[in-house]
Formats: structure tokens, C-alpha cells, sequence
């Protein structure tokens, strides 16, 4: 299996900017479609941003663009997700997610094969 740990939330003010990393062990990071999910208190898990295994493809929610950048670096097995311009409404629990030969048009579904704990990102206004 893959194991994957997040880090980097936080508390922080509307502006600000946060860091996401998700690190993964276990077996083949390269192979796999990378992405973060998002929850709130009460409501449901919400996409926000996708990367292809290879790098050259992402995908975000609308509310991600323009602010929100995601990355991987396969040697080092990780994924990140940098975070600009925070709002309180991006306050929620943040997962990182992954799925081996995801098609890509599948890339926003909520079924990725494996998940992290998630990390708290609080934005205060």
C-alpha cells in the first residue's frame, strides 16, 4: 500500500500564505495521479487541486485558482500545495490523495484509492 502524511496547516490570517507537503512511502510515487481534498465542519469533501504523474498536467476548482499551486517532485516523493492569499472560507481539513492510472478525466472524483490523515488549516479574518 501507500502511505501518505500531511503537514504544514496551521493557523493564519486572511492574506497570508501557507505550504502544504504530503509525503509518500511505501511503493511507486511516480506512477500515481497526486491531488488534495478539502472538508469542513459539515459539509462535504471538496476537490481543489490535481497533478498527473508525470507533472505536466494540473487541474483546480475554481476557487483554487489564481491562488493555489500544486506540485510534485518524484525523487523526493512528495506533493505540495502552496496556498496564497488565504480566506476564511479555505478553512478546513486538507487531504492529500492518490490514485495509480487514474484516468485524467476522473481526476476531480472523491474515490482516490488512498488518502492521509489530513491537516488543519484554520484562516482567521
Amino acid at each position: 500500500q501507500v502511505h501518505l502524511v500531511e503537514s504544514g496547516g496551521g493557523l493564519v490570517q486572511a492574506g497570508d500564505s501557507l505550504r502544504l507537503s504530503c509525503a509518500a512511502s511505501g511503493r511507486t510515487f511516480s506512477s500515481y495521479v497526486m491531488a488534495w481534498f478539502r472538508q469542513a465542519p459539515g459539509k462535504e469533501r471538496e476537490f481543489v487541486a490535481a497533478i498527473s504523474w508525470r507533472g505536466g498536467s494540473t487541474d483546480y476548482a475554481d476557487s483554487a485558482k489564481g491562488r493555489f499551486t500544486i506540485s510534485r517532485d518524484n525523487a523526493k516523493n512528495t506533493v505540495s500545495l502552496q496556498m496564497n492569499s488565504l480566506k476564511p472560507e479555505d478553512t478546513a481539513v486538507y487531504y492529500c490523495a492518490a490514485h495509480e492510472t487514474r484516468l485524467w478525466v476522473d481526476v476531480r472524483r472523491s474515490d482516490y484509492g488512498y488518502w492521509g490523515q489530513g491537516t488543519q488549516v484554520t484562516v482567521s479574518s
